[in-house]
């Protein structure tokens, strides 16, 4: 009786400390994206952040637009895309039992990215302007949603049959991931090979992990995606809990495996084309979220899928506050930052392995 009231103890110590982590998150991307709207190339208190936010501050209407119409939707786009790609990751690396996986390393950013560049070049989805916030304006981003996840299902798709029917090892889908990249890759070098040189220079920005360019409408509609996906993979959480445990122990327990690791990529599959398709490629987000995660609370999903979407929305933040501040006047697209920041970490996963599993 002694044993079982000391592990009653430490498991409700155990859940206690997971959510004070969750509400300290919560906290510091409360306090992110109010930092992110104070600073730029005017500076905006955040006592007159907050007034500007809910539009009555008299002292200086002048701030209002500045903070709706262009920083608000910013760091709008930077919670949903970093928590979407953070979830999508987590889910990744679950139901293919592999730490590296995520949406980048895998190829399915790149094939969304392809996908979405076809619908623009070819299609005639987006038209090009000479503005240097906007390069490619969707005409219709639902074509260009939707042809960014057909092409990111080819990777999905691929890296799910080597799982379950070739019984892949980590590294294999890893190395396959890294091949399909460079295969889209090399597709998104001949369209822009075919272009003439006005579609050139607006492929090549868009292509750019690049948070400035998100309007309302864009908002809308990665809201409606990643907010409910986001909803199905923590409705899922203990049966990623089974999962964990191995596919027998998942089955012996009522999990449909391969019903749950399907539909947990797909869904994945379509948040990220759908983010790629409206804010281009921001790598790394997807792998190094989980793992910080994992590091703070272990490997409880009904823990790690909700606060991985919490801290991937606070690291893009930071990441694009810095990008924009840092070396002002000069703007730097956020998807180089998170490049920079996030290739030393999956180096150090490489050499170190299943730290975390």
């Amino acid at each position: 009786m002694a044993t079982d009231s000391n592990l009653l103890t430490k498991y409700r110590e155990s859940t206690r400390y997971k959510r004070n982590v969750g509400i300290a998150s919560v906290l510091a991307l409360i306090l992110a994206a109010i930092g992110s709207i104070a600073y730029g190339p005017v500076y905006i208190p955040p006592d007159q952040v907050l007034r500007g936010v809910f539009a009555y501050d008299t002292a200086r209407p002048q701030i209002v637009p500045i903070i709706w119409n262009i920083r608000l939707p910013q760091v709008l786009a930077a919670i949903l895309a970093g928590g979407g790609l953070a979830v999508a990751g987590a889910v990744m690396q679950t139901v293919l039992r592999n730490e590296l996986g995520s949406p980048y390393t895998l190829g399915i950013s790149h094939a969304a990215v392809f996908g979405a560049a076809f619908s623009i070049v070819v299609l005639g989805a987006g038209s090009t302007t000479a503005s240097q916030s906007t390069a490619v304006v969707l005409d219709n981003p639902y074509l260009t949603t939707v042809s960014a996840f057909g092409c990111s299902l080819v990777s999905t798709g691929i890296i799910v049959a080597l799982a379950r029917y070739k019984d892949a090892s980590p590294a294999t889908m890893i190395l396959t991931g890294v091949a399909l990249g460079s295969l889209f890759t090399a597709g998104v070098t001949a369209l822009q090979y075919l272009a003439d040189s006005t579609e050139l220079s607006a492929m090549v920005y868009w292509t750019f992990g690049d948070l400035s360019r998100a309007t309302w409408g864009d908002l809308g509609l990665m809201a409606a995606v990643t907010v409910p996906a986001t909803g199905y993979f923590v409705y899922n959480g203990w049966n990623y809990n089974a999962l964990d445990s191995g596919d027998a122990t998942a089955k012996s327990l009522g999990v449909d495996v391969e019903a749950l690791r399907l539909w947990g990529m797909v869904v994945a599959s379509f948040v990220t084309a759908l983010i790629v398709s409206h804010v281009g490629i921001i790598g790394f987000v997807g792998l190094v979220v989980p793992h910080i995660v994992r590091k703070l609370i272990g490997g409880d999903e009904r823990y790690l899928l909700p606060i991985s979407a919490v801290v991937g929305g606070v690291l893009l933040l930071v990441s694009d506050t810095v990008a924009r501040t840092a070396f002002a006047p000069l703007v730097l697209p956020v998807g180089i930052l998170t490049s920079f920041l996030g290739a030393p970490l999956f180096i150090y996963l490489v050499i170190n392995g299943r730290e975390y599993w």
